[in-house]
């Protein structure tokens, strides 16, 4: 639950302004794909976990998820697709290969996520190249379709992405959106994390970022389009933000697409995620829901597993995959951005027809 009392943010206003036109707006004629992801910013070794305990949560998420996600489908008929953003400067090769398991069964990708401090860019630029290797040769990553080379989506840990925070810790790198890009990143999954200082000024958007040698660049940005093009460094795609209202504590409350045990997803949470109408501008009828949750966490597995999550799941799939009024995906990042980047193109549609539409999946030749 996120208590709004003694919050004021540099954010708040833009949050505000966006909900008003929210409001004023009709539903999008026809019918409206919904593109739902979760990013799971998914840490084996939270807490300083010894390497059993680090292996007993990948195991859980690989013998537990397939029963639970087999019970459900989209309006493409599979079942939910996680995104498992796994930290390289922890690699194991023993939980990439569990994990790369469990994903080629069709339940999922792996991408990039990354703790780092004090860093340079020839340090980032060291780790993404070793990291981004790795999970290469090992198949577990997309390659783009004009260049041959791998892509990834990216997570930054402590949600410090180009040195967020306001004491300049967790990052150290003013011009982290270009060295991203320079590596193969072509979206950045991070945002948002509001209450916590590092959210940025622009919410409830997919849009691109250029580097000025300044902290945060991605405070301002210029939104995809149909019929734009690339520009600035890096796509960056936001989960939804919102301010709502909570019936039980009778206050409101700011939802920000985090799925944990202590706030689990609910039918109001998630028409809350679809009301924000994340997309591209000029296709209204594409709406895109990013949510993350930290999933290797015992407490979060239980409930993303469990009763919770089963509901949720099922809530979307009731309220959101008629056929007629909406249709429902399940999409890992590298779906999402493909979905993005052909809306951007001009494409209409069936969303669910444009997956692998730039970046191909991993293990294809």
């Amino acid at each position: 639950m996120r208590d709004l009392s003694n919050l004021i943010r540099p954010w708040m206003g833009a949050l505000l302004a966006r909900q008003a036109r929210r409001m004023s707006r009709r539903r999008p004629q026809g019918t409206v794909d919904v593109m739902v992801c979760v990013a799971d910013h998914f840490e084996p070794e939270w807490r300083g976990a010894d390497r059993d305990r680090q292996r007993a949560r990948v195991r859980a998420w690989c013998e537990r998820f397939p029963e639970p996600a087999s019970r459900h489908r989209d309006a493409d008929g599979g079942p939910p697709r996680w995104t498992f953003f796994y930290p390289i400067e922890a690699y194991d090769r023993g939980h990439v290969a569990a994990l790369g398991r469990l994903c080629r069964q069709g339940y999922g990708e792996v991408e990039v996520q990354l703790h780092h401090d004090g860093d340079t860019q020839a340090g980032l630029r060291r780790m993404l190249v070793t990291g981004v290797k790795r999970l290469s040769d090992d198949g577990l990553l997309g390659v783009n379709r004009d260049t041959g080379c791998a892509g990834f989506a990216f997570v930054h840990g402590n949600w410090a992405l180009a040195n967020s925070r306001p004491d300049g810790r967790w990052c150290g790198v003013n011009g982290e959106l270009r060295v991203l890009a320079e590596a193969g990143c072509y979206a950045d999954f991070t945002f948002p994390s509001a209450p916590h200082p590092t959210q940025p000024r622009r919410v409830n958007s997919i849009y691109y970022a250029g580097e000025d040698g300044r902290p945060r660049p991605h405070d301002r940005g210029a939104p995809v389009r149909v019929g734009g093009e690339a520009t600035g460094d890096l796509m960056l795609v936001q989960g939804p933000l919102a301010l709502t209202w909570d019936p039980r504590r009778r206050r409101p409350r700011l939802e920000a697409a985090d799925l944990r045990a202590t706030d689990p997803p609910h039918p109001d949470r998630g028409d809350a995620w679809v009301r924000a109408g994340i997309g591209v501008v000029g296709r209204p009828e594409w709406v895109f829901v990013k949510v993350h949750t930290h999933g290797a966490q015992e407490a979060n597995l239980e409930m993303l597993l469990g009763e919770a999550g089963e509901r949720f799941l099922t809530h979307l799939e009731r309220a959101y995959n008629d056929g007629a009024r909406y249709r429902l995906h399940y999409v890992t990042a590298r779906e999402l951005f493909n979905i993005v980047k052909a809306a951007e193109a001009g494409h209409a549609g069936n969303a669910g027809a444009y997956r692998d539409f730039l970046i191909r999946p991993p293990g294809e030749s």
